[in-house]
């Protein structure tokens, strides 16, 4: 037994600690000016947040929930932007940065010549991802406190929903940035990313599309992403929410066996 668990407890501990490293490479390249980019990716769901959240929400009122729970327009839209705010911090690593790194920067050309394999380095660049989008999540999450747009116990059972979903949209991300061709394809990351963004349940419930429409909302990663957060923030949790994690769990997987691969197929040549 023991000659059989512990070279894959070995090879475990090797592969985690060589994917450790490429996240520590990100940390310690970080600049003064790269923070700019930090605090600007956080700034889109904040300013949505009092625009629209409570702006709007002023003139909209009460939003009813599936559940049947009444809950005010702001605190219906600020668990939508919790969740696009982990997304957009995930995806903004995993997308442009990633693809630079690849295709122009040839970095992980030399990153290979380590004993650092491709599927670890993609384990490395989605943890760096993680802790960009855990930054905007703790962020937000402290100004829904502070708003009492949720609870304080609410709001530390929302973290790990958040860690879920840069994941699985890391995982996307890097599977994307594995296909596209050129900067010019970004044009449609950033259609597909707002649209979205918008139409995710993020502002409207999908009770408000037609039929047809509101199955294609409820089938998109983040409108998943979206109900899992909300009903953490309103404490509405039942059984949909395991449904929303299985597919998180599961596109996380998919875009890492694609981008494992892919970056494979095309850095060992």
């Amino acid at each position: 037994m023991v000659t059989l668990v512990l070279p894959r407890l070995i090879s475990f501990e090797g592969m985690s600690r060589r994917a450790a490293s490429v996240t520590e490479r990100n940390l310690s390249t970080l600049r003064s000016a790269y923070w700019v980019v930090l605090v600007s990716g956080f700034l889109e769901p904040v300013l949505y947040l009092f625009s629209i959240g409570v702006g709007v929400g002023a003139l909209i009122g009460d939003i009813r929930l599936p559940s049947g729970e009444v809950v005010g327009y702001a605190e219906f839209v600020a668990p939508a932007m919790l969740a696009a705010a982990a997304m957009t911090g995930a995806l903004s690593e995993t997308t442009f940065n990633f693809f630079g790194k690849m295709k122009f920067v040839r970095l992980y050309e030399g990153i290979l010549a380590t004993p650092v394999r491709p599927i670890e380095i993609a384990l490395g660049e989605l943890a760096w991802a993680m802790v960009r989008g855990l930054i905007y999540s703790v962020a937000f999450v402290v100004i829904m406190v502070l708003l009492d747009l949720t609870t304080a116990a609410r709001a530390l059972a929302m973290l790990p929903a958040t860690l879920l979903i840069g994941i699985a949209f890391g995982a996307l991300g890097m599977a994307v940035s594995t296909i596209i061709r050129s900067w010019q394809d970004f044009d449609l990351i950033a259609a597909g990313q707002f649209a979205l963004f918008l139409f995710s349940g993020t502002f409207v419930p999908p009770t408000g599309y037609p039929a047809v429409l509101r199955w294609l909302v409820e089938v998109t990663p983040l409108y998943r992403s979206v109900d899992l957060v909300r009903a953490l923030s309103t404490g509405t949790t039942g059984w949909l929410q395991a449904l929303d994690v299985a597919y998180l769990l599961a596109l996380a997987a998919l875009g890492l066996t694609v981008a494992g691969r892919r970056m494979e197929r095309q850095l060992c040549k």
